[in-house]
Order: structure tokens, then C-alpha cells, then sequence
């Protein structure tokens, strides 16, 4: 996202001012908002806006300032601070958005000028509500732009939703009339009606979106609004509120412009809940906006509520207790470890979960989203290779029968080290579902590496989190290690392409299990090992 940046700008601001030693405290705020203003305004948030969220900030800082504070709680007062300030900025302070209920029909109708993405916002949204479980319906109420109608219908054969438009009938109200009730009488709980859009606010747009909501009676309309407009959002949003009433906002196209700040602020300013963000070209890139979820992403923080939530609309139901079953009993079986890779490669784009994971984002941002996905293709692809009978064991049965490691690595085109180093991860997870087997007293119920939490489908080695309940025997990890570890790493180009070539190593055959060790035995891998509370 482009908005990246921005974010990378106000952690630097802040960042200066948490290191800064040498200034005294009001000049060090001082230089830091100026870093924060200086960030904002270029990403074209309206300047009154900004002037407010300044002397907000600043004078919350001096003001607590005042009182007898170590090092540690100035830095906190100030993280805190702007953190909330920002918040406020992208806050509409509304009431709960609309939300669907189950066995009841609900009409959601779009509006909006055309080319902000209206007709592909409705398949996304059909998509969301899909895949939480609502039947889910599409009507094309648009019949004056050509081709509305094939483009709504391609996007929902793709998406497999269910559609109804006409070729036919020019009237957009009758369309929409006989969709709806098609749809309801069909026992359809959520139906989503597009309709069209104009170059700029016509008065004829206007008295057309009025009367197609007298027909359809929607229970929540929603505008779709271009993030590259930037603070212009605010007068059209505004003009749209008069005419149609619209109860909230999606935003579009947040990916590819940096106005996309100064759009969000802009809205929040006009009091009209952003529910959703487009983030991509695809179907699944959107996502439900809270603004502290927003900020946190922004600044790289995290956020594992919302990560949770994703990975409880992808996980089978299924599937996770049978997991959950094979942990509490100590097992985890590679069976499971292929189930918790597919969880993983149905949430999108890595990148997009990387940001929700504190100290993650940077991360990504250097190894590179093309190379993991890579990699962990490579993983689905071995274990795809594998028997059922292979599948359900623990991976001891690759040691007792070294020919199987051979045919898997033909099967499956890697190399029998690529193979090995999947069964030692596979391995890893096993260790940790036996800590928690071990811990059942203790009331450490969950999926391996995910912190205890019931229900969860799980992603591995996300353990000790901030913000997550630590597993017993699993390292407290933070972002400030994780970036110290990458620091102490860029520091010795020896020891990384050392860690480099053992986990990327393809020169087939098995591995040297000496080399392997020889690096557990270097000072600085076990001083590492120690930072992430780990014994070597």
C-alpha cells in the first residue's frame, strides 16, 4: 500500500524523538511534529486537520510532561499519544455500522460516481458476507453504461455469487424491483443492488438513486468513494449525504495512491462511518476499516484482532477440531501441518497478513513477498506428495524409511534437502503441540504457536506475540527483538548466509548435519537464541 510510507515517515518522527538525548523535551516534540505534520499534509490531509491533531499532541505531551516521569514512560506517554491523536484523525465517532442477520433479507444498494468502483466493490462485499456464512445475492440496476451488466456478471460466475440484471428492460428501478424480490422469495439474506453511476453528481443520478431506494426499501445504502481524490472526498460525500442519505462509506483504490490519507480523514470529518477499504484489484483485497486497525497497520504495530477474525472466516470448521483434538493429546501430525499451510495461502496476499503481525510488516518488506510465497508453495506441493499414510504420521516414518524422502522429492520436483528441511518445521510444531498437551492443566487450549487461542485455525510460529497469551515454552518475542536479531544479522554477512544456505540451501541430496551444527555451536547464533529466550 502506498500509504506505507506514510507510515514509515511518522515512525520516524517519533522514533527521532524516543532517541533523542541531546535536545531538551519541547524541542524534541517540536522536531517530531514537525516530522508528523510535514507527512500528513503530503499525503494530502487537510491542513486545519492537521493543525489540530498538532496541538492536540503537543499540548497532551507538555501538559503530562509536567509530572515526574522516567525514560520509559515519556516514551510511552509519547507512542501513546500520537497513536490516539491519529486515531481520532481517521474516526468518524458514529454509531455500529448496519450488519446482516441470519434467516432475514437485507438490501444493500450501492452508489456513487462512476469509476470509483462501484461494480467491483458489490462482488467484494458479496464475497465477505459469502464467506461468513449469508446467502448472498447481486442485482445490476445499472442500465446506462454499457457493458455493466457483463462486467457484474463476470465478476460473480468468478466469485460464484448468484446475479440477476437484464439486457432488455432500460428502466433501473424495475430491474432492481424484480432482483429484489426475486432474490427474497429465493430466502436470500443479503442482496446487493449496483446501480449506475455518472462522470459528476447529475441531477438525474440523484433522482434515480431516490427511486430505485423507494423500490428496494435498502437497509443500508452505501457510497463508493476513490481514495485518489484525496481531501476532495469530503464536498462530494457531502453532496451525495443530501440526496441519497447514504449511512456509510466504502473507500477504493487505497492501493495506488498516497492521497488515500487525506481521503480517510477527509470523510471522518463529515461523520459517515468508512466500513470497508479496497486494497487491490482482486476480490479478496478489501477489508473492514476500524480506525485504531488502520493505524495500527499504518505504524506497523499489528493487529492480531483483525488477523483472528480472517483466520476464523478461512479456517474449516472441521478440520480445526480434529487438530485441536490431535494437540490435546500431544499430536500434530503432518496431516495438520498441510491443513494449516492451506489456511495460511486462503488469507490473501502475505504481505496483507505480515502487516497484521507486530514487527512482521519490516520484515516481509526485506525478505520479500515473491520469495516466501514461493516457499511456502513449495511446502503444499511436497506435502500434496505425500501418502494418506504419511500424511497421518508424526514424520517418523520418512526416518525409519529413507526411500519415501526420495520419491516425495520426485513427486513434488524440490530437492530431498527441501523435503527434510519441511519435516524439521513439521517437527517444531509437533514439539510445541506436546508443550501444550503437557499444559492442559494449566488451561493452554489452542492451535501451536497461536498463543492459546480456542477455535483458531493457526498460523505457525506466531507464539509469544504481543497481545497474545504466551504458550508455555514458547519464547516472548517483540518487535524491538525481532528487529535487534535483524540488526545483529546485517551486522554479520557471514553468519547470514550461513542461515541463508540452511534454510534455502537446493543442492539436493541430504544435508551436511554437521554443518548444521557447527552453526548452533557459533557464539553469536547462541547469543540470539538467548534474546528470543530460547536454550541452544
Amino acid at each position: 500500500m502506498v500509504l506505507a510510507d506514510l507510515g514509515k515517515r511518522i515512525n520516524g518522527a517519533v522514533n527521532s524523538a524516543l532517541s533523542n538525548t541531546q535536545d531538551d523535551y519541547a524541542t524534541a516534540v517540536d522536531a517530531m511534529l514537525k516530522g508528523i505534520v510535514t507527512a500528513l499534509l503530503e499525503a494530502d490531509v487537510n491542513i486545519a486537520l492537521v493543525s489540530r491533531l498538532r496541538n492536540n499532541i503537543k499540548g497532551k505531551l507538555l501538559e503530562s510532561k509536567g509530572k515526574s516521569m522516567n525514560n520509559a514512560q515519556t516514551k510511552k506517554l509519547i507512542q501513546k499519544t500520537v497513536f490516539d491523536e491519529l486515531c481520532n484523525l481517521v474516526d468518524c465517532d458514529n454509531a455500529e455500522p448496519f450488519k446482516p442477520k441470519k434467516k432475514k433479507s437485507s438490501v444493500v444498494m450501492f452508489v456513487g460516481l462512476q469509476g470509483s468502483g462501484k461494480t467491483t466493490s458489490c462482488t467484494k462485499l458479496a464475497v465477505y458476507y459469502a464467506k461468513r456464512g449469508f446467502k448472498v445475492g447481486l442485482v445490476c440496476a445499472d442500465t446506462f453504461r454499457a457493458g455493466a451488466f457483463d462486467q457484474l456478471k463476470q465478476n460473480a460466475i468468478k466469485a460464484r455469487i448468484p446475479f440477476y440484471g437484464s439486457y432488455t428492460e432500460t428502466d433501473p428501478a424495475k430491474v432492481a424491483e424484480e432482483g429484489v424480490a426475486k432474490f427474497k422469495k429465493e430466502k436470500f439474506e443479503v442482496i446487493i443492488v449496483d446501480t449506475s453511476g455518472r462522470h459528476r453528481q447529475e441531477t438525474e443520478l440523484f433522482r434515480e438513486m431516490v427511486e430505485i431506494s423507494k423500490v428496494v426499501k435498502p437497509s443500508q445504502t452505501i457510497m463508493v468513494l476513490d481514495a485518489s481524490i484525496g481531501q476532495a472526498a469530503e464536498q462530494q460525500s457531502k453532496a451525495f449525504k443530501e440526496s441519497s442519505d447514504f449511512g456509510a462509506i466504502i473507500l477504493t483504490k487505497m492501493d495506488g495512491h498516497a492521497k488515500g490519507g487525506g481521503a480517510i480523514s477527509a470523510v471522518a470529518a463529515t461523520k459517515t462511518p468508512i466500513i470497508f477499504i479496497g486494497t487491490g484489484e482482486h476480490i479478496h483485497d478489501f477489508e473492514s476499516f476500524s480506525p485504531k486497525s488502520f493505524v495500527s497497520k499504518l505504524l506497523g504495530i499489528g493487529d492480531i484482532e483483525s488477523l483472528f477474525e480472517q483466520i476464523q472466516t478461512v479456517s474449516n470448521k472441521e478440520d480445526t477440531q480434529a487438530m485441536m483434538e490431535n494437540i490435546q493429546q500431544g499430536k500434530f501430525t503432518l496431516s495438520d501441518f498441510k491443513k494449516q499451510m492451506q489456511t495460511i495461502m486462503k488469507m490473501g496476499p502475505l504481505s496483507n497478513i505480515a502487516q497484521m503481525i507486530p514487527g512482521m510488516g519490516n520484515m516481509m518488506n526485506q525478505v520479500g513477498e515473491e520469495e516466501t510465497s514461493k516457499s511456502m508453495k513449495k511446502m503444499v506441493y511436497v506435502l500434496d506428495s505425500m501418502t494418506k499414510q504419511e500424511l497421518d504420521s508424526d514424520g517418523r516414518i520418512f526416518i525409519d524409511e529413507p526411500s519415501r524422502l526420495v520419491r516425495v522429492a520426485r513427486g513434488s520436483g524440490c530437492t530431498v534437502f527441501d523435503v527434510e528441511m519441511i519435516l524439521m518445521q513439521q517437527q517444531m510444531m509437533a514439539r510445541m503441540a506436546q508443550g501444550a498437551a503437557a499444559s492442559k492443566q494449566g488451561g493452554a487450549r489452542g492451535m501451536p504457536g497461536m498463543g492459546g487461542m480456542p477455535g483458531m485455525g493457526g498460523m505457525p510460529g506466531m507464539g509469544g506475540m504481543p497481545g497474545m497469551p504466551n504458550m508455555p515454552g514458547m519464547p516472548n518475542i517483540s518487535p524491538q527483538m525481532m528487529q535487534d536479531a535483524q540488526a545483529k544479522l546485517r551486522q554479520n554477512p557471514s553468519l547470514m548466509n550461513k542461515m541463508m544456505g540452511m534454510f534455502n540451501g537446493s543442492g539436493g541430496g541430504m544435508p551436511d548435519m554437521g554443518e548444521m551444527m557447527k552453526m548452533m555451536d557459533d557464539p553469536q547464533m547462541q547469543q540470539m537464541a538467548k534474546q528470543f529466550g530460547m536454550g541452544m
